[in-house]
């Protein structure tokens, strides 16, 4: 019976030759599941924070887990005019058992001319001094080790900045304060300024290159400093709160001063007012936004303010054109490219601002318009090959297509740009993109380059959306792609912000601008060429005089527009004194050098130029540093000395998983695949080996 049955599946067949075939199958099924990719990056895939969000403020130390260095942030802001002065005290409280060194990354304004930094413990304050940028660090380091009490605070990106403090005690609370100077912007008859409060996690293009700090991403050869500038971030926490103490003297009667997404108290009139926040309790997730309107007949045309430093005037200005100098004579057809972020950073609310923005621009176009829609996210796609014109069957397909739009991915912006300017052009038309995202990218110069090489005839006009976009590259894109920037923040300002948008799209730009200096006097003034204007936007120059003007010495600033040309005086000896005007001047000047350096000028001559410029004027950059450096031990030698990498809270409305939890952003799926792969293997294989057993038995 035994051999008979052994025969008759020989024959037919049976277990041992079909084995074989089973296992062929077995084999062909794990070939075509999805396994898991070991490999390096590649050049356009993002470095990805591999299991460090732990959605907590437990930090992995050398002795265990232990309780972040936690901090608060109080916000004190006093503006005289245009310009502002900023302070941030933030308070770092060790509440773990070991003594820790505190390292926190954190945004500021990136036209912030940062010059002061305190460290108070207790009632005790060191004034910080600035040096260049690795004298500071060896300082630091020194003093670190010998078990001082420092604190020190460099840039890593024009609104990137990181503060360490070292030696903090445990139990003890340490606070850093932070002074900045900044311009007010003005911007369609309303004055704003507005305060990054955290920072949405950046995409990091390359391939891995090494690591120099502590955040998630290693350093790639793309982005060299990528684990300075990826700090921690939690979804919620007891501390990051913040407060605010503000003195708003607008120098002209305000018809009302707002705050866009925090609610606020207001006192005071006429022109000086005191704002505070609602609520004791505001957590740090949402950027803050301060926004005053003057009455309408007291909206300035033009406004000079001056301070003098070591016998040489510095002066900063500001002249609105006509209101009649944007108004459009002939309309001219558009080609329109609409250029959507899809990442996983903007899941949430940051895809439904996108969705309702897009939907609103789609709805503003002319059927003598063309236009096309690219979304990006790992990848770039367009909605149609080349440009098509705006009739209702294109524009209702590219609506439904909007709607369909979800949020997954990293933030690979470069070929979505490139998609964009380099599109088939149509001469009789002029091409303007429209770019709406967070901008959430680490890689910005390189980005700034792309624009800079293909723009062409386009126009480049920049959405920052969501809680806390990267305000840099969205300020920064709009002036190499010779347009303009919006930030929409919150859904029931879409409709508003893109109606802004659409009447700069449609009102040719004042073009050509010159200003023009007393003679007899050098003066060095900034931008060294004035952009292109829209509709409500202002002339803003900084200049430094070498010796004094003579008595009734003008300034005039001129440019032409579709009404015509136009010009506007102004005396200066008729200036306000503001103190701060020369640190600005110097931003201003640090700035230029460096986008210079950026085009291809000397390294060294700029990096010396831009240190000379920084010492002189006491200001953190690229090249320099603020550090602060108690003479007195406090730290045991025996006592070790743990370091911590302070989280940010996730900004408001956008999800961890989305950003950190989706496959292409290292979650566990690659390894739960492989353990379900292997198990599906024991599975069939003990199944074979039972039907073996069954038929022996038989």
């Amino acid at each position: 019976m035994r051999q008979a049955q052994w025969g008759r599946n020989v024959s037919g067949g049976g277990l041992r030759e079909r084995a074989p075939a089973w296992w062929a199958m077995v084999v062909a099924l794990a070939l075509v599941m999805p396994w898991p990719s070991f490999a390096q990056p590649t050049d356009e895939t993002a470095v990805t924070p591999a299991g460090v969000q732990t959605g907590s403020l437990l930090l992995r130390m050398k002795s265990g887990y232990v309780v972040a260095t936690r901090l608060n942030t109080d916000i004190g802001i006093n503006v005289s005019g245009i310009v502002s002065r900023v302070s941030l005290k933030q308070s770092f409280r060790n509440d773990g058992a070991s003594w820790v060194e505190g390292v926190y990354v954190f945004p500021l304004p990136d036209e912030a001319a940062v010059d002061h930094m305190r460290m108070w413990v207790g009632e005790r304050f060191i004034e910080g001094e600035i040096r260049e940028k690795e004298k500071a660090k060896k300082e630091y380091e020194a003093a670190k080790v010998a078990g001082k009490k420092a604190s020190l605070v460099e840039q890593q990106r024009a609104n990137l900045f990181t503060t360490s403090v070292a030696n903090i005690a445990p139990g003890e609370t340490v606070t850093i304060e932070i002074e900045y100077l900044e311009t007010v912007r003005y911007d369609d008859n309303a004055f704003s300024m507005r305060i990054p409060l955290t920072l949405t996690p950046r995409f990091i293009p390359g391939r891995q290159a090494g690591r120099q700090g502590s955040g998630w991403s290693a350093d790639t050869d793309r982005v060299p400093d990528a684990s300075l500038i990826t700090p921690p971030m939690v979804t919620a926490s007891a501390d990051h709160k913040v407060t605010l103490n503000a003195v708003i003297n607008a120098g002209v009667p305000l018809q009302d001063l707002e705050s866009r997404y925090h609610p606020i108290r207001v006192s005071g009139s006429g022109t000086s007012y005191s704002v505070s926040l609602g609520s004791d309790k505001v957590p740090m997730d949402h950027d803050l936004e301060l926004v005053w309107r003057p009455v309408p007949d007291a909206s300035p045309r033009a406004m000079l303010f001056s301070e003098s430093i070591n016998g040489n005037p510095y002066y900063l200005m500001m002249v609105l054109p006509p209101a009649d100098a944007a108004v459009p004579t002939v309309v001219l057809p558009r080609e329109m490219i609409f250029v959507i972020d899809t990442s996983s950073s903007m899941h949430g609310t940051s895809i439904e601002q996108a969705r309702q923005s897009l939907q609103l621009a789609l709805d503003g176009l002319r059927s003598a318009d063309r236009f096309n829609v690219i979304q990006f996210n790992s990848t770039a796609s367009y909605l149609f090959p080349a440009a098509v014109d705006a009739t209702r069957r294109n524009l209702e397909r590219a609506r439904n297509y909007v709607d369909r739009l979800q949020a997954n991915g990293g933030t690979n912006m470069r070929p979505a740009l490139r998609m964009a300017l380099n599109a088939a052009e149509y001469p009789s038309h002029l091409r303007q993109v429209i770019f709406i995202t967070d901008g959430s990218v680490g890689n910005e110069a390189e980005l700034f380059t792309v624009i800079e090489n293909d723009l062409g005839d386009a126009r480049l006009f920049t959405v920052g959306i969501g809680s806390a976009p990267n305000g840099w590259f969205m300020r920064k894109s709009a002036e190499v792609g010779r347009g303009t920037y919006t930030f929409i923040s919150a859904l029931h300002e879409v409709n508003e912000k893109m109606t802004q948008l659409f009447n700069k799209l449609e009102s040719p730009q004042v073009t050509d601008i010159e200003v023009m200096w007393p003679s007899g006097v050098v003066t060095e003034a900034y931008p060294e060429r004035v952009a292109d204007l829209y509709a409500g936007e202002p002339v803003m120059v900084r200049a430094k005089m070498t010796g004094y003007p003579r008595s009734g010495d003008i300034v005039s600033v001129r440019g032409d527009s579709a009404m015509g040309g136009w010009q506007q005086v102004l005396g200066l000896a008729d200036n306000q004194a503001s103190h701060g005007v020369a640190a600005l001047w110097a931003h201003s000047r640090i700035e230029e050098l460096l986008e210079s350096a950026r085009r291809g000028a000397d390294a060294d001559a700029t990096r010396s130029a831009v240190i000379d410029t920084a010492l002189e004027h006491h200001l953190v950059s690229k090249y320099t540093s603020l550090v602060a450096v108690d003479k007195t031990p406090v730290r045991p030698v025996t006592s070790n000395l743990d370091s911590e990498q302070v989280p940010n809270l996730l900004p408001h409305g956008q999800s961890q998983q989305a950003i950190f939890g989706f496959p292409a952003t290292a979650t566990s799926a690659p390894v739960q695949r492989l353990i379900g792969i292997l198990c599906l293997l024991l599975a069939l294989t003990l199944l074979l080996v039972r039907r073996q057993r069954l038929s022996w038995a038989a």
